[in-house]
Parts: C-alpha cells; sequence; structure tokens
C-alpha cells in the first residue's frame, strides 16, 4: 500500500455546460404504464438532474488510457501508464495506489433552475427524446422513451488533487488538462454516437490549501492552463 505525505489540497472548480441532450441513467425498478422508459439520475432530495463524479471520473480515465497506453487499454486499468495510475489510483494485489483525485458529483447551477424551471418541459428540468430501434431481420420497430439533461444546463464541478509529489505535480496537471480538452472531445453518458452527452468546461478557478496550515491562495496560473483546453 503506497502512501505518501500530503502537501496541499488543489481545488479545481469550472462549470460544466450541456451542449446536447445528456442522459446519464437512474433506476427504473418502478416504471408505470406511460412512464419514461429510460430515466436519468437525480438528486433525491431536490429530484434535479446530478452529472455523477464517477461518470466523469471512468471516462476521462478511459480516454487518457486510449491515448498513452501506447496504443493499448489493456485489460485492466491496474496496467494503466503510470502518471494515469498516480491520478486515478490502482488497486493490485499487494500494491494499492490511492487515487490523487477526488471528483465529487456536479450539482444543476442556480442559475439554471431558475431558467429551465419557467420553461415547459416534459419532466422536471428534464426532456424525454423518442428513439426507435429496427429489427433488422423482422423490421420490426421498437420504440422507447429517454430523459435527457436538456442542452444549455449548467453544473457546479469540483475536483480535488491531493498534492503529494511536487517533482511529479507539473505532469499531473498537464495530463489532468489533457484529460478534460479530451472529454470535450468526446461525451459523456450513454447513446453519445447518436450525439447525445457533448459538454464543455469553462470559468475554471483553482485554490491551493496547504495541508498543514489550512492556508488557502488563488492560482490564477493554473486556471488559465486549464481554461486553455476549454472549446
Amino acid at each position: 500500500m503506497e502512501q505518501t505525505q500530503l502537501l496541499e489540497k488543489v481545488i479545481i472548480r469550472a462549470v460544466l455546460t450541456v451542449k446536447t441532450g445528456l442522459h446519464i441513467g437512474g433506476s427504473s425498478d418502478y416504471a408505470p404504464i406511460g412512464a419514461v422508459d429510460s430515466i436519468f439520475v437525480r438528486d433525491p432530495l431536490t429530484k434535479q438532474p446530478v452529472v455523477p463524479g464517477s461518470s466523469v471520473k471512468g471516462k476521462m480515465r478511459t480516454l487518457l488510457a486510449k491515448t498513452r497506453n501506447e496504443g493499448n487499454l489493456g485489460s485492466s486499468p491496474d496496467n494503466d501508464e503510470e502518471v494515469v495510475l498516480r491520478l486515478f489510483g490502482s488497486a493490485q494485489k499487494n500494491h494499492i495506489l490511492f487515487s490523487r483525485l477526488q471528483f465529487s458529483d456536479s450539482f444543476v447551477k442556480d442559475t439554471s433552475v431558475k431558467q429551465f424551471s419557467g420553461l415547459d418541459t416534459d419532466t422536471y428540468l428534464g426532456e424525454v427524446k423518442f428513439e426507435n430501434t429496427i429489427n433488422r431481420a423482422t423490421g420490426v420497430a421498437n420504440p422507447r422513451q429517454i430523459e435527457r439533461v436538456p442542452a444549455g444546463m449548467q453544473f457546479d464541478f469540483q475536483l480535488v488533487y491531493n498534492l503529494e509529489n511536487k517533482e511529479e505535480s507539473g505532469e499531473d496537471m498537464e495530463v489532468l488538462r489533457d484529460g478534460f480538452r479530451l472529454l470535450q472531445l468526446d461525451y459523456l453518458g450513454g447513446h453519445g454516437s447518436r450525439g447525445y452527452g457533448r459538454v464543455a468546461f469553462s470559468d475554471f478557478s483553482v485554490t491551493r490549501v496547504d495541508a498543514h496550515t489550512g492556508k488557502a491562495e488563488p492560482d490564477k496560473e493554473l486556471a488559465s492552463r486549464f481554461e486553455s483546453a476549454s472549446l
């Protein structure tokens, strides 16, 4: 179990904007007749859409692995390149490597709640997209309804980086910047090949918090580097 001294907590905040309808599936255990076939994840308290931190982490790691593992994604995340392993963690037997990145769930910004609450949406802060698949052999159609987060909705995004090695932190930040860039060129959630799930990150801010004193200072230079990855 590899452990190192924690020097700083680097808090990275941004605005996550949905560019095309986003679907990250939630539970459909109870589905009355006429209900949407596939709903999206909601906050159980507010019933508002949520972008799970696990979804962002998993997609960003996969994209980085695809570009950095010498063209070979590998059969296990434990075989990822060293910098990807230390950023996202590894659970290899007899060699547990704790993730330096801590992703949070992203919640809808208050401005978006006000904007979309005043619109005539299909569901609360959501839209319903009708999809249809055709059986090639029989020609029979299989219609379904998919709930999506509408384009234009914005979320408060937050990520925390554990600074444990100053010599490695520069490379870590460059790889993380690449992760933001790649994610914006790909998609989040399901049905990406149909145009779902395009997102954008903007308005980055970075705060460094000393792990020993608790002193917090903004890092405008690092925020600017992340902002340069925005598309």
